[in-house]
């Protein structure tokens, strides 16, 4: 949307691209504006729990004219972080009868207490959801009166706070009430959070004596989201589906619809502020309207597209326009995982299949290895141990399949790699995690074999960019002989990148006897957060998955009952029951159950029946 990303992005390639080292004073002003950025998105972090950065999906729908059905073909999997029980809940709502007072008749998933099918089909559409990751926070720098604390300036005037006292209940214990305090902008943070009280501007910004910080944020606003979800799985047309969809305020998502008729679409939902100055990346001053938002994108004007040319549309929290007049936000990802989708679409010369669209939901090629796999073929070894690991690169096919010794090898390879370039010139907290930036970061600087940002500032030498990937697959090899044995061929992916599904409150107990109880794993993965098959690992932690394809979802808008759908580690709840983690062997497998839709053959597969009387 836009060219803010790709201005962004080019400014941060640029910086890793300069050849010269930075003196010292340089590198300190650079990493204090990263301070600056860091410390109140850690604040909000502790405060509100994650802000989502790095969370993702995948969500692409083909139009008839390129399927074996002759009908649109909808896919979705959201990303989100791993969890047991299951965020989702796969449920249908069929009214009987059917009426204007009960008119649903859907299918898909939902969340425990929430209103509706958040993802899945009618009897009409269908339709997936993946997150903008749009930048709807601003941080407010409030003068205070010296005089008063819970009065701050507008435009020259002391204006009072408004005080709203919250009582916090504390088993065992008396109840703490705590009196927030609200500017026209929001809750101020900086009374909670050390983090926020002494700010370090990257910009020129002269900081009042008396300062607080306040948080102006789409989601502290009264949201219609409630009333999105049932209006959507009212819809039985396009039309339709978009007058829902302008209810579907926070949290911004990229829809996409197909429809029985043959229909195919898109639409970004969302409240995105539109601010008289600035673009929200930095604490700004609040004491005047300088910076105010001026309102929200018009949802007319939000990106949409219907029944398009190419036959397909497909997002993953990329950018998806260049022409967009707004600022959505300037931190898309890469479109890593968009570009390997839609490569996998477009390239079919023969109709595509549900069993074709399986395959583009398993997918794990990597598109980092393409970048780096033909370096590493190229540099002079001079062991037998790294010309055998030269020659598992070079018969492999870029999957990183689960019992893969290749993908093992370069997914280590590609931890030392970031190691052994930016530790030493970065501080911890900075260290890369792999994601898409780096991979982009690291696909320029491989363009510059003599760029100081591979010098190793540790030792008296002065590395290039050769030595350094010598030494970083010399460190592979030494790391998977180490706890996987001298055989290559007992080298595997999926023993490393592993997951565990912990309980949200009892299975972080710290009581093993307890975590036993409630959590499951340790399973077996394949691919890597920039893979379709999105399960994330961080570079700068461990291999161990952190974020997942919660659900997958297929449906067949030529017959509702090839749908196809999987979500993980189970059904139920219940830690003793049987559903309770039944699900992951299929979901790692990319397996997947029938989304049974035609009461005939619910019926006919039915083995309990739960009824609820009023």
């Amino acid at each position: 949307i836009g060219g803010h990303g790709d201005a962004v992005k080019e400014d941060r390639e640029n910086f890793f691209a300069a050849s010269p080292r930075l003196p010292v004073a340089a590198s300190s002003s650079v990493f204090s504006a990263l301070e600056s950025i860091h410390q109140p998105m850690m604040a909000l972090e502790k405060l509100i729990g994650s802000t989502g950065v790095g969370v993702g999906s995948n969500n692409w729908v083909i139009s008839g004219k390129r399927t074996t059905t002759g009908k649109p073909i909808l896919a979705n999997d959201p990303h989100l972080g791993v969890q047991i029980p299951s965020i989702w809940y796969e449920v249908a709502l069929h009214c009987a009868p059917r009426s204007a007072e009960c008119p649903y008749n859907v299918a898909g998933f939902s969340f425990a207490g929430m209103i509706g099918i958040i993802v899945g089909h009618s009897d009409r559409i269908a339709w997936g959801v993946t997150n903008v990751g749009a930048d709807v926070m601003d941080l407010y720098i409030e003068k205070i009166n010296p005089k008063n604390p819970n009065q701050y300036e507008v435009n020259g005037k002391w204006v009072d706070m408004k005080l709203v006292k919250e009582t916090i209940q504390v088993a065992g214990s008396q109840p703490i009430v705590q009196t927030v305090r609200y500017t026209r902008h929001g809750p101020i943070l900086s009374d909670v959070s050390p983090n926020l009280q002494q700010l370090q501007p990257s910009q020129p910004l002269d900081l009042p004596q008396n300062y607080a910080v306040a948080l102006q944020w789409t989601a502290l606003a009264p949201s219609k989201l409630g009333y999105a979800i049932p209006q959507i799985n009212r819809a039985q047309n396009w039309q339709e589906f978009r007058n829902a969809a302008k209810n579907y305020d926070v949290p911004a998502q990229n829809l996409v619809y197909a429809d029985i008729d043959g229909n195919i679409g898109y639409q970004m939902p969302g409240k995105f502020p539109i601010r008289a100055k600035g673009d929200g990346r930095y604490p700004v001053p609040g004491w005047t309207d300088e910076y105010e938002w001026q309102g929200y994108i018009d949802f007319e004007e939000l990106p949409k597209s219907f029944n398009p040319t190419e036959g397909f549309i497909a997002s993953a929290n990329n950018l998806v326009s260049r022409e967009y007049p707004y600022l959505i936000t300037a931190d898309w990802v890469y479109g890593y995982r968009a570009k390997q989708i839609v490569e996998m679409i477009s390239q079919q010369t023969q109709p595509i299949s549900l069993k074709n669209v399986q395959q583009i939901q398993g997918d794990n090629h990597n598109l980092n290895a393409e970048t780096l796999v033909p370096l590493l073929q190229a540099i002079a070894v001079d062991t037998p141990r790294l010309q055998a690991a030269q020659k598992l690169l070079q018969n492999w096919n870029l999957q990183l399949e689960m019992t893969s010794p290749t993908a093992a090898l370069f997914e280590v390879f590609w931890k030392h790699l970031l190691a052994d370039t930016f530790h030493d010139q970065l501080p911890k907290r900075y260290f890369p995690d792999g994601g898409d930036r780096w991979y982009s970061v690291v696909a320029n600087l491989l363009k510059q074999p003599n760029s100081s940002w591979w010098d190793n500032r540790n030792t008296p030498k002065v590395e290039n960019r050769d030595q350094i990937l010598r030494e970083s697959l010399t460190k592979a090899v030494d790391e998977l002989e180490r706890i996987q044995g001298k055989d290559p061929k007992n080298w595997n992916w999926g023993k490393l990148h592993t997951v565990t599904f912990r309980h949200s409150t009892l299975g972080k107990s710290g009581v093993p006897l307890i975590e036993a109880l409630f959590n499951r794993g340790v399973f077996a993965t394949a691919g890597n957060g920039e893979t379709v098959n999105a399960n994330r690992w961080m570079a700068n932690k461990s291999f161990e998955v952190n974020e997942i394809p919660s659900l997958r979802m297929i449906v067949d808008l030529g017959n509702l009952d090839n749908s196809l759908a999987i979500h993980t580690p189970g059904q139920s709840g219940h830690a003793f029951h049987r559903h309770y983690q039944d699900m992951v062997n299929y979901w790692r497998q990319v397996e997947y159950h029938p989304m049974l839709w035609q009461t005939t053959n619910v019926a006919a597969n039915t083995t309990e029946t739960l009824k609820l009387m009023p």
